[in-house]
Order: C-alpha cells, then sequence, then structure tokens
C-alpha cells in the first residue's frame, strides 16, 4: 500500500498545510486539527483507498486507517507536512506576509487546546500515551502465549521440551518487564529522565526487597504492580523537574539523579508502593468480584454501554485497569466482556444490509464487514449503524447480549489491544468466548431486523 500516496490525498481534501491545526493519531486513527471544516467532503475522504470511515467529533476530523496503517499514513502526512512547511518560507520573499497568518494559526491551535485541556482528557490522553507504545507488546505475547496454551493441551507431552519453554518465556516476556516499561513511559509523559523512570520501578520489583524486613514485615516485590509503578515514575519526574530549577548546571548531571532515586526510592518504598498496592487490589478485587457476582447482569451492562463511552473517549480510562489485571492474574476479565461491543455491530450491520435497499449502504457494509470481524469497528459504526440511529442502539443490545456470555463463564484474555476474532486466540476458554461472540452477532441481528430502520434514499451521485 502506498502510504505517501494515502497521507497525500487525505492532506489535499482536509484542505492542504494551510487548514492543518494539529495532527495526532492513536491506534486506528489519524486526528486532524483544523482551521475549517466547512469545504471538507468527508465522502471523499471515505473513498480514497486504504481509508476506513471518516468521523467528525469535538472539532476533529477523525480519519479511521487501522492498526499499523494510520502509524505508516501518519509518518508520512508529518513529512508532507514539513515539505510544504519549509516551501511556504522558502517562497516567502518577504517575512510580514507570512506573520499575520502565523498568528492566527498560533491563536487558534491554543484555542483549540484550551478546551480539549479538561483534567479529564489530558488524564485519558497521558494513558494512552504511556500505554499505547506497549499493545504491540501485549498482542505478541499475548498470541505465543494463547496458542501455546492450546498446542499444549492438544499435545501435553511438548510442555517440557526446548522450543515450548522458549516460546513460553517469549510469551512471558512483556509482563516480565512490564513495570520497567511503565516506568520509563510514564516518565517520559510527564517530562522526566525515561531511564529514572524505568530504575524506579525496578526498585519496587527487584526481587531482593523479599529479604527486607522492614516496619514489622517483609517487603513485597512488585507489590501495587501497575498502579504502583505509576505514582513512582511520575513523583520521579515531578521531583526531577524541581530540582533542575535549583540545582546548578554545572551539578544537575550529577546531583539530580542521584536525589531523585534516593528520595524517589524510599518514598517508593514506604509511601507509594504500599497505596499503589492498596489501589491495585481495589482495582483487581473489585473488577473480579462485580463479574463473578454480578454475573451476566454485569456482563450484559458493560457489553451494552461500552460503545457509547469509546465515542466520548472513557475508554482510554480503563487501558491500565486492563493492564492491572494482566500483571495481577495473568489476564483481565473485562476486555472479552467488552470485546462484544464491537460483535453486536456485525449482527446489526448484517440485518441493515439484508433489509437494505440502498445499494450505496449495502456496498458499504460489504467493505466494512472483514476488518469489522477482526475487531476494527469504526467503519461500521460511523458508516453505518450510528448514522442510521437505531440500529447503533440494537448493537449495543447485542454486544450486552454477548458480554452476558461472557461474564457468565468469566472468559479471560491475556492480551489487550485486539478484539474481534483475533482476540479468541488469547482467551483461556475460547469456545465460549466464541459462543459470545456468535450471540452478540445474532441479538444485534434479530433486535435491528425487529426495531426497523429508515431506509436512507439511493445516492444519485
Amino acid at each position: 500500500m502506498n502510504y505517501n500516496e494515502i497521507a497525500s490525498q487525505i492532506l489535499k481534501l482536509a484542505g492542504n498545510k494551510e487548514n492543518i491545526i494539529e495532527a495526532s493519531h492513536c491506534m486506528t486513527r489519524l486526528r486532524l486539527h483544523l482551521k475549517s471544516y466547512n469545504d471538507i467532503d468527508t465522502e471523499a475522504i471515505k473513498g480514497v483507498d486504504g481509508v476506513l470511515g471518516v468521523n467528525v467529533s469535538d472539532n476533529e476530523l477523525q480519519i479511521i486507517l487501522g492498526p499499523g496503517r494510520v502509524t505508516n499514513v501518519y509518518d508520512e502526512f508529518m513529512s508532507l507536512l514539513s515539505t510544504a512547511a519549509e516551501a511556504i518560507t522558502d517562497s516567502s520573499t518577504d517575512s510580514s506576509d507570512i506573520k499575520p497568518a502565523i498568528g492566527d494559526y498560533k491563536t487558534l491551535q491554543a484555542k483549540i487546546k484550551q478546551k480539549n485541556a479538561t483534567p479529564f482528557k489530558l488524564m485519558t490522553k497521558r494513558i494512552a500515551s504511556i500505554f499505547l507504545p506497549l499493545i504491540p507488546g501485549f498482542i505478541a505475547c499475548g498470541l505465543i502465549t494463547g496458542l501455546l496454551n492450546i498446542a499444549i493441551k492438544v499435545n501435553p507431552a511438548i510442555a517440557n521440551t526446548p522450543v515450548t519453554q522458549l516460546l513460553a518465556i517469549m510469551g512471558n516476556a512483556v509482563f516480565f518487564s512490564l513495570n520497567i516499561f511503565v516506568g520509563i513511559n510514564a516518565a517520559k509523559e510527564f517530562n522526566g529522565s525515561p531511564i529514572m523512570g524505568g530504575i524506579l520501578a525496578t526498585v519496587i520489583s527487584h526481587p531482593m526487597l523479599a529479604n527486607i524486613h522492614l516496619l514489622d514485615s517483609n517487603l513485597v516485590p512488585g507489590r501495587g504492580g501497575i498502579i504502583a509503578v505509576l505514582l513512582v515514575a511520575i513523583l520521579g519526574a515531578l521531583l526531577e523537574n524541581q530540582l533542575k530549577k535549583y540545582i546548578p548546571e554545572m551539578f544537575t548531571l550529577f546531583l539530580t539523579p542521584l536525589i531523585v532515586l534516593l528520595l524517589g526510592g524510599f518514598a517508593a518504598i514506604l509511601v507509594l508502593q504500599p497505596l499503589g498496592g492498596g489501589i491495585a487490589d481495589v482495582i483487581g478485587s473489585g473488577a473480579t468480584e462485580a463479574v463473578e457476582k454480578g454475573g451476566p447482569l454485569t456482563g450484559f451492562i458493560l457489553g451494552g454501554v461500552w460503545l457509547p463511552l469509546v465515542m466520548l473517549g472513557i475508554h482510554q480510562a480503563l487501558t491500565p485497569i486492563h493492564a492491572q489485571l494482566l500483571s495481577q492474574y495473568g489476564v483481565t476479565i473485562l476486555l472479552p466482556i467488552l470485546a462484544m461491543a464491537g460483535a453486536g455491530q456485525i449482527g446489526a450491520s448484517l440485518a441493515v444490509y439484508f433489509k437494505s435497499k440502498n445499494h450505496f449502504l449495502k456496498k458499504t457494509i460489504l467493505s466494512a464487514l472483514p476488518v469489522g470481524l477482526m475487531g476494527v469497528g469504526e467503519p461500521l459504526i460511523y458508516g453505518v449503524t450510528l448514522p442510521l440511529g437505531k440500529p447503533f442502539i440494537c448493537a449495543c443490545a447485542g454486544g450486552a447480549f454477548g458480554g452476558a456470555v461472557q461474564a457468565t463463564f468469566m472468559v479471560g484474555a491475556s492480551a489487550m489491544g485486539i478484539s474481534g476474532l483475533p482476540l479468541a486466540a488469547v482467551t483461556d476458554n475460547i469456545p465460549i468466548y466464541i459462543i459470545g461472540l456468535i450471540t452478540a452477532y445474532i441479538a444485534g441481528f434479530i433486535i435491528t431486523w425487529v426495531v426497523g430502520f429508515d431506509d436512507p434514499e439511493e445516492r444519485t451521485d
């Protein structure tokens, strides 16, 4: 796929360099803040080869490209923006001509950033930035672990072979070093030294802590898991930034990291690790008990409300909870439940396909179904169910029924960042997970078929 061509077409259809205020991306979407949205032809952007869907939300143009592809397109897009900026600068004989435009650009950019700088949005954005780079590792290690478990169940004799043992190490690698990775990313996100974040995370995870008796109890390596690591890494970054203000520049290279390690290390062991341990225990036991005691009702509610939460951006707040459950139990029982929301979209979209007489809508559904089955649901959401209204609600209901199945049997997943059919390979109960998927498909289909929808008029262009 020609990523440069995709980026070039998107840039042109988004109004070129002059209309772009800021560009970023998440796991599946290229996100653009624009000066003006009036002349943006979203249908033309949808028609670009490689684009799975388009959504305009909260003064942001979101172009859905899917995992992997979005990173490549983003890199090309930023390269094109940089080239365009250089061309504008080189062609300007009088810099005073572009000063007003630059001033307007910065003012508008500041206004949009201020509007989106609510405490919750900033928090979720930072959480995503810490864990997003780790998702490929979760996927790779989770798939190895899941497939290896299947192989061992089929043939138990291979469990003690060197190859199996080596694969088991590979599958456990991300979890073995998870605290360090999170510490590095958290420190970086809060403008601290990544290596110091990793070191502080190592301090509270070091196996030799078990040999230390302090305050009438033995210290516990890794207590508090991800939550404790986040707390200590953030503290270290904040402490480092403050120290740089007061320590003379000629001494900062030596004194700043030393003081950060000493103060941060003792604060971590004496305060933050116990605090993080308490929070982690509440999260782990709370999530487990909610699913265990609530059973199908809990799964029904979570599976039903998940898509609206995703659209509001609240879903990012659950990322560290998934990571904590993976660190604490080896699986997250929330992900299989929440993945059913996408399955409900599949069933609802199929009902629309068979009931609609609109050929363009049918074509849209057929093109979006394969990626929907693979866990990328945005094309079906923004291209089919959400614009039609009722099918979106029916799809949420379908996801609720699938979530009830997953919660009843407490299906767990050993990875995060994937959904749909691929998630089956990393679950600890593949047959039940598949049954839950099929349940969501069928429920979404039947409810949509019964409730119905207003079939849009056929396009003439």
